[in-house]
């Protein structure tokens, strides 16, 4: 015999999966959803199967849309030479979220990580010297995140790529509104060497 709450209780632990939710959180935002359950959990429930049954990787650059092609890759208006390398889908959705980036991305779908037996094969590695030589490339931008693994990724494209396309990399250092007293010293070291003449 079932418990007239564990299809809630299955719930909430699914919803425990999610980034940023642990167990209590999740069981709030249950609780939030049965109590708004027309104005919320119906819309959300079929939103969510939809999405289910559509969403799907872009073949040429790695985002998640509804399509094969994604939305920017189709949008004959973003600068055709200009490619913005990131490290997963959420990155490419900050910048464009930033909405300075004009140009085209290459999700790679991770970092390269000896420790996790991460190679070039298991990211799109192979497929961003190939979009490189038929798109007619001429700048690629590493926007790749400053950890170790990201920063060995980095050196590793460049590696690849030297020589046949601009490469640059996202600035770092001190973020606007920050103070120093707050920041690591690694960042306070980037920002120092990246310095500018005023």
């Amino acid at each position: 015999m079932t418990r007239s709450t564990d299809k809630i209780e299955e719930l909430i632990a699914l919803m425990a999966r999610l980034p940023g939710l642990g167990p209590r959180s999740a069981r709030r935002a249950v609780l939030h959803l049965i109590r708004k359950r027309d104005l919320v959990l119906g819309p959300l429930s079929s939103a969510m199967q939809e999405v289910a049954e559509t969403a799907r990787e872009c073949l040429n650059c790695g985002n998640v849309g509804t399509a094969d092609i994604c939305e920017i890759c189709e949008d004959e208006s973003r600068a055709t030479g200009l490619l913005c390398v990131v490290e997963d889908v959420a990155d490419l959705w900050a910048m464009e979220r930033a909405g300075v980036f004009r140009g085209r991305y290459h999700v790679l779908g991770g970092t390269l990580s000896a420790l996790d037996g991460v190679g070039p094969d298991e990211l799109r590695i192979p497929q961003l010297g190939n979009r490189v030589a038929a798109e007619q490339i001429t700048e690629v931008i590493l926007a790749l995140n400053a950890t170790i693994d990201g920063q060995t990724t980095a050196h590793y494209i460049a590696d690849q790529l030297q020589g046949r396309v601009i490469l640059t990399s996202l600035a770092k250092g001190v973020p606007i509104g920050g103070e120093l007293d707050y920041l690591d010293d690694g960042t306070i070291t980037a920002a120092l060497n990246a310095r500018k003449p005023i």
